[in-house]
């Protein structure tokens, strides 16, 4: 396995402003990523800021001060890092981009005013509003997209609704805030409507059908949106005020390039080097989800599955699952925090590792133990709430092997169920990449969720790093003014001599899995009454 190379001393190319500056706004973690703008796979620095969304009112949300707060810190950091390794602190860049999370909820009135706290992908309150939205359109409407979010206000006749002027996904708000430009990637402008492929613009067949059921309670709802970019056209520059925003100590000069604001999918399609048909990618935090770009239009409208784009327009089916690796993180913190009790201590990493390693000496089957990771609901299984449940039989074998490769197990549950609607689909998938956290302990989840897919799984050594070095690379991609398409970009110029490395399924991981994957199925219904039967504190659910 090979690494993105940390090149030879980047002095000239910051002083040159011949870099490109990524930065992504992720569920738990803002980073922030330097790249080479001539050569995207020198990283010259990076920077980061850990955050949490907070549950209030019954939301999910994050205010926008700790958005600007958690910006600030993650560039500060990417600066002192330049410094450390370079001797010299940015100025100005070749090109930035800025992704987040895609989808939710950011709307705004006339004096560009937030309207009510921001909400994220996460809630699953908008189940009346999706559904009326997919017999509509005659396409699935997931309920974390943003069309969603607003048409449930519209039904709620939430008191704000008259106000609303504009609507955005958080990557869009921070890109409008730096440049002063209404505008969004398409790839993550498809999870706020649908797009239709032939125009690279939402669909003015179905916004004309979401004006008529508005009925004049909202302005027309393409003076509402965003205006759609593609990867490679320019989406603004920095202004003063935006420099002052990142760089509250005056140093970064306004007028760099912007690229188009991305989601976290689309950067992570670029990260792993798939945007070309017949290929995949897993992306793995809070939440997990699995991007395929298609060849053919889908046969039927799923519930399981959302029809978005990559950066370049194309089309693809993805499988989004509310959580992911959340609860494997805390129960990694509760045997980082035994050892520091037990008088051993060791870094979490070294935690990780441990029990991944573990893991492997578990049955193919999990032992008979189940671990559902539903800290939230999970709409592929018709959750609108969840509860973090090991669930597991007298007879089953609860050894601390079987225990975590439930768990990653559980990680990967959700996902299966959605894959395995692509496949009944018939969509050919050639390679599957993965990248998140979870996979930096090399070979072991990357083992597990190719059972789980029953489809070779690759993995880069960088898969830690994911969308930041991704969306740098797309300002990169904006700054080289280059005419060959995003594919051959990312193939000639990023990943150009780069390996990944591969695990193709083991037979009895495939077998266990899915032998796993019938109980899980059928342990739903327990998940179904711990929700119904535990409330959380201030909800009815």
């Amino acid at each position: 396995m090979t690494s993105r190379r940390t090149g030879p001393p980047g002095h000239d190319a910051i002083v040159g402003g011949r870099t490109a500056l990524g930065i992504e706004l992720g569920s738990t973690r803002i980073k922030a990523c330097l790249i080479a703008a001539d050569d995207p796979s020198i990283v010259l620095a990076v920077g980061s800021h850990e955050w949490e969304n907070e549950f209030s009112d019954g939301m999910w949300t994050y205010s926008l001060e700790s958005v600007w707060r958690g910006l600030q810190a993650a560039y500060a950091d990417l600066v002192e890092d330049a410094e450390r390794r370079h001797g010299v602190r940015p100025e100005a860049f070749g090109a930035i981009g800025v992704s987040a999370m895609m989808h939710g909820y950011l709307a705004f009135d006339a004096q560009d005013e937030l309207l009510v706290p921001f909400r994220t992908w996460r809630n699953t309150t908008t189940g009346p509003a999706a559904a009326e939205l997919t017999a509509l359109f005659g396409v699935n409407i997931p309920l974390r997209w943003s069309i969603a979010h607003l048409h449930q206000a519209v039904i709620d006749a939430e008191p704000h609704v008259p106000e609303i002027r504009f609507c955005t996904t958080l990557a869009g708000y921070v890109h409008w805030r730096l440049t002063g430009q209404k505008v969004l990637g398409i790839g993550d402008a498809s999870g706020m409507f649908p797009i239709d492929p032939t125009t690279n613009g939402y669909d003015a067949a179905l916004v004309a059908r979401y004006d008529g059921l508005a009925d004049g309670r909202l302005p027309k709802l393409l003076e509402l949106l965003p205006d759609v970019v593609v990867a490679g056209q320019p989406a603004g520059r920095l202004t003063s005020e935006g420099a002052r925003l990142l760089d509250p100590t005056g140093v970064l000069e306004p007028g760099t390039p912007l690229c188009p604001p991305e989601g976290d999918a689309g950067t992570g399609m670029v990260a792993t080097n798939s945007v070309a048909p017949r290929t995949g990618n897993v992306s793995a935090g809070t939440s997990i989800f699995a991007m395929v770009v298609l060849e053919r239009p889908l046969s039927a409208v799923h519930h399981e599955l959302d029809l978005v784009t990559t950066p370049a327009g194309d089309p693809v089916a993805m499988v989004h699952c509310n959580n992911g690796a959340s609860e494997l993180a805390a129960w990694a913190a509760l045997f980082h925090r035994f050892a520091a009790i037990a008088g051993a201590p060791v870094e979490t990493d070294a935690v990780y590792e441990a029990l991944f390693r573990e893991a492997i000496h578990g049955e193919p089957d999990g032992g008979g133990v189940l671990a559902y990771n539903y800290l939230a609901g999970e709409p592929i299984t018709g959750l609108e709430h969840g509860r973090p449940l090991v669930l597991r039989t007298p007879e089953s074998r609860f050894t601390l092997a079987n225990f975590v490769r439930a768990q990653l197990y559980g990680v990967f549950g959700t996902l299966a169920l959605g894959m395995r609607v692509l496949a009944h689909e018939g969509v050919g998938l050639d390679q599957m990449f993965a990248h998140g956290g979870m996979f930096r302990t090399a070979g072991i989840a990357q083992r597990f969720l190719a059972g789980a897919l029953g489809a070779p799984v690759s993995v880069a050594q960088t898969a830690s790093e994911g969308g930041a070095w991704g969306i740098a690379v797309l300002a990169a991609y904006l700054s080289a003014g280059e005419s060959a398409d995003l594919g051959a970009y990312l193939s000639e110029r990023a990943f150009g001599g780069f390996r990944f490395e591969t695990t193709d399924p083991d037979p009895d991981d495939v077998a266990g899995f899915a032998a796993y994957l019938e109980q899980y199925r059928a342990g739903l219904a327990v998940e179904e009454a711990a929700v119904r039967a535990i409330a959380l504190k201030g909800a009815t659910a």
